[in-house]
This record gives structure tokens, sequence and C-alpha cells, in this order.
């Protein structure tokens, strides 16, 4: 039985990045174990009103029911401020998910990516895979999330180049099911985090893998 292990630095960046896997995971094996962690939370006393908390828990939700069954873990670190959490407490944290799930594949944000929380939680997650401390981790892969790993500017970093792709034909529109739960996030094309954009990646990365509709992966770990 597969028990995947999906790591978001935020909420939504799961449904952008391998909603349509997830989809399809859930489809074809019902009884299959989905974990979700949730590094960042929003709180009031970091700025955030009663209102816009409770429009987020009200979206998690959402994507949990969804995606019944799914056990989500919210660890509860302050958004944009990853770069400054000591690596050790974000370590810690991850590594008990994994620890508890005991997952064979594991989902990670793409190292590059220009928002500075994912390049935290990549590195963190990196921790959780190593195979002499979680021997059940068979599988790494890194997922692109739109308007973060499309938008580095740095000639330098590596570019999100995938080697495996997923065919969610089947599954894009459950993939837009679970981003209709994220109307906050969500805006009108060309805002890259808009339906079309992500119907036009996902038909994009099909047409690279011979399929209607596609989500792509960086292979990064893989045990035979």
């Amino acid at each position: 039985m597969t028990t995947i292990l999906v790591i978001a630095p935020h909420p939504d960046d799961e449904t952008y990045g391998c909603g349509g896997a997830l989809s399809r995971f859930r489809r074809e094996s019902p009884g299959a174990e989905i974990h979700w962690v949730i590094v960042t939370e929003m709180k009031p006393e970091w700025g955030f009103s009663a209102e816009r908390v409770a429009e987020r828990n009200i979206e998690i939700e959402s994507v949990g029911r969804r995606l019944h069954p799914v056990k989500v873990y919210r660890l509860g670190f302050q958004p944009a401020h990853l770069d400054v959490v000591p690596m050790s407490d974000l370590v810690t944290a991850i590594g008990n998910v994994v620890s508890t799930v005991q997952p064979d594949t594991i989902f990670v944000p793409w190292r590059y990516d220009v928002h500075t929380d994912h390049r935290a939680v990549f590195d963190a997650a990196a921790a959780g895979t190593k195979t002499f401390r979680y021997p059940s981790v068979r599988r790494v892969l890194a997922y692109e999330t739109v308007s973060e790993t499309d938008f580095a500017l740095d000639p330098a970093i590596f570019p999100f180049r995938p080697n495996v792709w997923l065919d969610i034909s089947r599954d894009l529109d459950a993939k837009l099911d679970l981003l209709a739960c994220y109307p906050s996030e969500l805006g009108k094309f060309p805002f890259p985090r808009s339906v079309e954009t992500v119907r036009s990646l996902a038909r994009l990365r099909g047409s690279a893998a011979g399929v209607e509709a596609a989500e792509a992966f960086v292979l990064l770990k893989s045990i035979f």
C-alpha cells in the first residue's frame, strides 16, 4: 500500500504542485494513505485578521474533504519567515512527521523557487529522506509551483527540468476543484495563480509526455 507525504510550505502549494497526482492516487487507490504537511500557518499575532485566519482554515478543511481520507499536520511556523527559523527546528518538525508516517513517497517543493520559504522547506525536508534514519522512504520528487518555480531570476541556479511526468488527463478537473478551495489565492489571468495558467501548464506538460494533461516532477531519489 502506497503511503504518500506531501510537504507544502503554505496551503495551496500542494495543490498547485501535485494536486493532480494526489487526485489520481485517491481515485486509483481509495485506501492509499495521503499525509499533508503544512509548514506555515496564519495567526493573529503575526498580523493576520481573525477573518483571514478563519478563511484559511476553511480552505484547508475543504481540500481535506476532497482528498478524504487525508491526515493533515500543521507545523505552525510563521509565513515568509522560514529563512530566519533555526534549520534544526524545521528539520526536527518535519522529521517527526516522517518518522510517524513512514512514507514511501515524498513530494517536496523545488529547492530553487523564488520564495525563501520553499527553499528552507526543501533543505529541511532533505534531512527527512536519509535512508539510514528513515528507511521507509523510497522515492522523493520535487514539484513545481506557478509564480514561484518559474519566477526565479538568478541565472546561476538550477532551472526546473522535469524527468518524471504523471498523466493527469482524467484528474485535471479534480485538481481544478481543489484549486477552487483557495479563492483567496486565485486571480484572473494573466495572474499566474489562475485556473487558466494551471490548465495551460498541465497541457504543456502533457504535450511533453504525449498525453492530454500531466504534472511534471524532478525525481531526486528512487530506490528499487
